[in-house]
């Protein structure tokens, strides 16, 4: 069906075509209709299926068939508010691009930067307020802005808003609401805490599910590396080094590994980038910008930023730590096999994350198989060679123009008299060790755990 056909107005439509995009795709095409008819509305689909669009549009046709202000005299009609500042920051640029026709005036305010630029922008007057639940909650209680006009609340990325906590936020800017508004929430997941709150503020909505939240791209070959966790950034760097890739995601769990894998790949001659939650929100913007203008050939994450990157051209996502929750394998290798091409998921996995992989795999319902290419002994040779160059992870050789000189603890230890130890049980799983010391009189007593080694 084309967006002519869903009855659009001709400037949008314009403004779509121009893009180079003439058919709506199944989430558009089953939530414009609805929305355009004032409906809440409920939808759950993956990333990349065009959930942009589908409440962007209805937003700027219901606009645009209205009058609008003029100058300060403005007020927010349309509130989105998303988990992340990539994630809003895009979300205006294509309200931006499928508005051009249009009078409409949009704006984003997010956080990690000064609020000075937004506040001006707000005093301007806008119709559109793309926004993140801090800095809005920020702006609101210094009165800067005033939500009574709104006439469509949208929610995206509901399931991350969650994750990421924003629950009490979220409670308090729909306070702010005015009751006869429309409600919209998409959401890539629907776990039980995102359907209880659209119990809560959607009236009577039209539910949209196009996939089961298990599902996969087809488009993307899924592979597993099984590597030991001190010895995956050299399988990374080594794949890295590899011209065939043009340009790759890699997720790490924390952002302090994020900024670990960059530093070794700009050491072995691999440009890279990082973009977590520590990361100002320019040095994002330019990180995201390098890597998109294919300046930066890698770009690091975190899974709070899997959602905000919207980058054509991904070739390949390197799980270099496997997530603990299995939905965020599946955001994560979304970021490539978008728009109909094909891609690459590689994943890492040491001995403590199998379970991890377990989980994935039963949620998924597949098994992901083993990289066709990955030679142990071949690995293990570039691994051992990195050792001897010193660039490896494993441990480190005792360099021999500085050799360990003996701790002053030792040379106690040397002179104690020797002992004699006597173990017995105490309960399974605990050892006490008394240590009888040779001089008589004298008893020392020290407990300690056996950890059962996991799998």
């Amino acid at each position: 069906m084309t967006f002519q056909d869903l009855g659009l107005s001709e400037p949008i439509v314009r403004a779509v075509s121009a893009e180079g995009y003439e058919t709506a795709t199944p989430i558009q095409e089953q939530a414009i209709p609805h929305l355009l008819e004032g409906r809440d509305l409920l939808g759950c689909a993956q990333t990349g299926t065009g959930k942009t669009a589908a409440f962007a549009l209805p937003i700027l046709h219901r606009l645009n068939a209205t009058p609008l202000g003029k100058g300060r005299g403005r007020r927010i009609r349309a509130l989105v508010l998303s988990p992340t500042r990539e994630l809003a920051s895009q979300i205006t640029q294509s309200i931006r691009i499928y508005g051009k026709n249009t009078p409409i005036r949009q704006t984003t305010i997010y956080g990690g930067v000064n609020q000075h630029a937004q506040v001006r922008a707000i005093r301007q007057g806008v119709d559109i307020l793309v926004a993140t639940p801090g800095r809005l909650l920020d702006l609101i209680n210094q009165g800067f802005i005033d939500l009574r006009a709104i006439e469509t609340f949208v929610l995206d990325e509901a399931d991350r808003m969650f994750d990421m906590g924003f629950l009490p936020d979220l409670r308090r800017i729909i306070s702010y609401l005015p009751a006869d508004r429309q409600t919209v929430m998409f959401s890539a997941t629907m776990p039980s805490a995102v359907e209880q709150l659209a119990t809560a503020i959607l009236r009577e909505p039209v539910q949209i599910r196009l996939a089961t939240k298990t599902s996969t791209n087809h488009l993307i070959e899924q592979q597993i590396c099984f590597v030991p966790q001190n010895h995956k950034i050299d399988v990374l760097t080594q794949f890295l080094q590899d011209e065939s890739i043009g340009s790759a995601v890699v997720f790490t769990r924390t952002k302090n590994g994020a900024d670990k894998v960059v530093k070794r790949l700009l050491d072995s001659n691999v440009q890279a980038k990082a973009i977590h939650g520590d990361k100002s929100q320019n040095t994002r913007e330019r990180a995201l910008a390098s890597f998109k203008q294919n300046r930066t050939k890698v770009l690091v994450a975190t899974d709070v930023a899997s959602r905000g990157i919207d980058v054509s051209g991904i070739s390949h996502v390197f799980n270099f730590d496997l997530p603990e929750e299995p939905e965020s394998y599946v955001h994560r290798i979304g970021r490539t096999g978008r728009a109909g091409a094909t891609g690459v998921a590689i994943s890492f996995c040491s001995g403590h994350e199998r379970r991890h992989l377990r989980e994935i795999e039963r949620f998924i319902k597949k098994s992901i198989p083993v990289h066709p290419e990955y030679n142990a002994q071949r690995m293990a040779e570039y691994m051992a060679e990195m050792d001897d160059r010193g660039m490896g992870g494993g441990p480190r050789r005792p360099h021999a123009r500085s050799p360990r000189r003996p701790h002053a603890m030792e040379s106690l230890q040397q002179d104690r008299p020797q002992t004699m130890e006597r173990k017995f049980k105490k309960k399974p799983g605990h050892v006490r060790s008394e240590a009888m010391d040779s001089r008589p009189g004298k008893k020392r007593r020290r407990s300690f755990s056996l950890a059962r080694s996991s799998d």
